[in-house]
């Protein structure tokens, strides 16, 4: 989880800075192209293509339309409100997992867990300041993002009972490859300048590597207690972007953190008695 969230901040820096040059259907198209050349690789190196098909198509269609769907609105986020209100609000995606993990996936839902959702909740309330903050689209965005980032969780622990982790990354790239180019071809494809270039791989490789990251860490616990331990990239993201693009720094966030961060704490520790 800790190289997933070294590589979610990342994407951010590269998808503000590629907002300039292209859409976010583009952005998607390229970074999926780029990734899906790359799984092909490491399928090839280890151990070759049969372990990539599959009977569960519809699932595997299914979480792509959501992960893509949100991917977008958190790419747009980027672009327009400052990355500690996006991820602050991209953070109710964990209390989604929490809360529908009963549901989708048979998981226990304690009184402990309830209580972690509703700490981490009132965290993000607290950074995103509804009612003192102006919300405009990029704030929509967010909240829409973390919506469908919570099913993407739920959907690929499911798929992962049957597939592998290479499987999930070779249809999620090659689906969205397709997803990106059909969506990208009415506005007409641009070609990246040379430093846009350089951006797009570093999304796509830190796409890769996040999703690498988050999948095998879905494998390898519960989805309620890996989705929380994503709020540590809370107060590093709000570092780089005051650090990168001056965006300011208020209390809202630290006390916020502490509230979210204290949750995944409570989560944790219980989880482990």
């Amino acid at each position: 989880m800790l190289g997933a969230v070294a590589s979610f901040s990342a994407m951010a820096v590269a998808g503000r800075e590629l907002s300039v040059e292209m859409n976010t259907f583009e952005l998607m198209m390229y970074r999926s192209i780029i990734g899906f050349v790359v799984v092909n690789l490491l399928i090839l190196k280890l151990g070759g293509f049969a372990q990539i098909k599959t009977d569960r198509f519809v699932m595997h269609f299914k979480r792509n339309v959501v992960h893509f769907a949100g991917q977008n609105l958190w790419f747009f986020g980027v672009a327009v409100i400052p990355f500690s209100q996006l991820v602050a609000l991209e953070f109710t995606s964990p209390i989604w997992v929490i809360l529908l993990a009963p549901i989708f996936l048979g998981e226990k839902m304690t009184r402990t867990r309830i209580f972690a959702a509703l700490l981490g909740f009132i965290g993000v309330l607290i950074v995103a300041q509804p009612g003192i903050i102006t919300l405009g689209a990029g704030h929509a965005a967010g909240l829409g993002a973390a919506l469908f980032f919570g099913l993407n969780v739920i959907y690929t622990r499911q798929i992962l009972r049957y597939e592998s982790v290479l499987s999930v990354l070779f249809w999620m790239t090659l689906m969205q490859s397709v997803f990106g180019l059909i969506l990208s071809i009415p506005g007409s494809i641009p070609i990246p300048s040379v430093e846009g270039g350089q951006w797009v791989l570093v999304v796509a490789t830190c796409g890769l590597t996040a999703h690498y990251c988050l999948t095998t860490a879905l494998k390898l616990a519960p989805a309620s207690i890996v989705a929380p331990m994503e709020f540590v990239r809370l107060p590093f993201i709000t570092f780089v972007g005051m650090v990168l693009y001056d965006e300011p720094v208020v209390w809202a966030v630290g006390v916020g953190a502490l509230f979210i961060l204290g949750a995944n704490i409570i989560n944790i520790s219980a989880e482990k008695r």
